[in-house]
């Protein structure tokens, strides 16, 4: 879809796009091949897209993935959907993903069979509905008024996606591939790095959107690491030491931690991770916020 024809449609239809809800639409040919290739899909995949918003990511997508799941949060483009991809009805609900068409269904001319489209908040149907994941891929132009929370709710899921490739703002994509000591290093980092690996990110310009957004983006790819660092039942204590920890970035770590710990505990734990009781949290690996974890809940 080239931005000629999105200005078209968006005009046919009178549809003012709402910056409320995020809506700056990728339109650039080269930069969504680029992410389509980033999510390395097959015909058995399925594919998870937040925000389809007019359904150039979704096209492509269909032609290669097995099952694609849109979710769109606005009417009126869940509308020019159904309408452009011959579906006869929007569903309030999700059903059993069960459609073996394939990557062909979408080349016959014929309403895709690998196509579902949902009308919903995606954060808060992620919230609402817990699924399990482990099988799919999200590959998705996120709305960046929400992409970091639904980032770490599906990264915090006990059953994540196993690849997560998202378009974002730059300095959301830099907090994503940041490491300890670097300035982007912070809350979202840690909370996305526990369970996904980065594996990569590409910058897109701004005029490969409509309307082009004020700010720069980029492309991450996102890895759920094989084997978890930490055990599901302890997530819960590594997201409120790391809140913690960056709640006054200037401050001591363990004076912060004091809050929830008693200091004698602390103290032992940073003694035996060679921690100095000074140091700040974005100053911690992940790595050390693993094991910290790990010596205050057995220390309990």
């Amino acid at each position: 879809m080239t931005l000629t024809e999105m200005r078209s449609l968006l005009a046919k239809r009178d549809i003012q796009l709402t910056r409320s809800l995020g809506q700056n639409f990728l339109h650039d040919g080269n930069q969504l091949r680029r992410i389509v290739d980033a999510a390395e899909i097959k015909p058995t995949d399925k594919v998870l897209e937040i925000g389809p918003g007019l359904g150039p990511l979704t096209e492509l997508l269909l032609a290669k993935a097995g099952e694609v799941l849109a979710i769109e949060t606005d009417a009126r483009l869940v509308d020019f959907l159904c309408e452009r991809f011959g579906l006869t009805s929007k569903a309030d609900e999700l059903p059993a993903l069960t459609s073996e068409a394939g990557a062909d269904a979408s080349a016959t001319g014929n309403p895709p069979q690998n196509l579902f489209l949902l009308h919903d908040d995606a954060l808060k149907f992620i919230k609402r509905e817990p699924r399990d994941w482990t099988d799919w891929k999200l590959v998705a132009n996120l709305p960046y008024s929400v992409a970091s929370p639904i980032l770490v709710e599906l990264a915090l899921s006990p059953h994540g996606p196993a690849r997560m490739v998202t378009t974002l703002q730059l300095e959301v994509a830099q907090r994503l591939m940041a490491q300890a000591d670097d300035d982007d290093y912070g809350v979202l980092t840690l909370l996305v790095q526990l369970n996904y690996e980065p594996r990569g990110s590409f910058k897109i310009p701004a005029d490969c959107f409509f309307p082009a957004p004020d700010v720069d983006s980029a492309c991450v790819c996102l890895l759920r690491r094989a084997t978890p660092l930490l055990p599901e039942n302890l997530q819960a204590t590594f997201v409120k030491i790391v809140k913690r920890g960056f709640s006054q970035r200037r401050k001591m770590m363990m004076k912060l931690l004091k809050q929830d710990w008693a200091a004698d505990k602390l103290t032992a734990a940073f003694t035996e991770l060679g921690i100095s009781p000074m140091e700040r949290a974005e100053k911690l690996s992940l790595e050390q916020f693993v094991a910290l974890t790990k010596i205050l809940v057995a220390g309990k």
